[in-house]
């Protein structure tokens, strides 16, 4: 599972490649390293076009996941999209882009201590995006905090591919490269954007560095 990514370029950038319309993200930060329940922006489509909005990492967990529990982290990561529970967020209003620069997987080491892989399409840590799903749900992420609504987004994954899956054999992030891939993901039916489930080819993705939990920010 990929449950650590990093967003080293700026609102405008995001803006201005993704045809952004509505920036409702305040003043952007670099985030360096994201993990799972935390805040970062995402494209969804408005009443007005794209807009760029902050969510929380972690989509509504399915109710069998919850049994015995106080809390709901939350699910990150959406591989099977034939599920009831996945199944309800799939349309155009409920798709979005998560905007990344590099991505995390752990490489298990023969004294099985953990290594963080960074992936990235460049050593320039060009600008990607993740194909993701959004809502808006009530619940409980953390006992402090309470009940709180939020808009909550994960994103889908893939069988990985060969560069991915020398560190991560089970999986990697769908990743959308092209504007008309965005353009599919965000606005066709669920039937022709279901079609962008797949890894990307082996070419378009490398490791850019090891064993830093956070990214670099420039």
């Amino acid at each position: 599972m990929c449950n650590l990514y990093s967003l080293s370029k700026g609102q405008a950038a995001i803006r201005e490649i993704a045809s952004v319309w509505t920036d409702r993200t305040g003043n952007l930060a670099p985030q360096p390293a994201i993990f799972p329940d935390q805040s970062a922006p995402v494209i969804r489509m408005g009443d007005e076009g794209r807009e760029l909005v902050m969510m929380r990492w972690g989509m509504p967990s399915p109710k069998v996941a919850l049994k015995n529990r106080r809390t709901d982290p939350g699910v990150t990561n959406i591989r099977n999209l034939g599920s009831a529970h996945w199944r309800r967020w799939l349309g155009p209003e409920h798709r979005c882009l998560v905007p990344f620069t590099s991505f995390s997987e752990y490489r298990v080491e023969p004294d099985k201590s953990r290594t963080p892989v960074w992936f990235a399409r460049g050593e320039d840590r060009p600008l990607t995006f993740f194909a993701g799903i959004w809502t808006r749900w009530t619940s409980v992420r953390k006992l402090k905090e309470g009940e709180v609504e939020a808009d909550l987004f994960g994103f889908l994954t893939t069988e990985a591919n060969a560069v991915v899956g020398a560190v991560h054999p089970k999986a990697m992030p769908v990743i959308l490269t092209e504007p008309e891939e965005w353009e599919t993901w965000l606005s066709a039916p669920i039937e022709e954007a279901k079609e962008l489930q797949r890894p990307l080819l082996d070419g378009g993705i490398e490791i850019v560095s090891e064993g830093a939990i956070k990214e670099h920010s420039g």
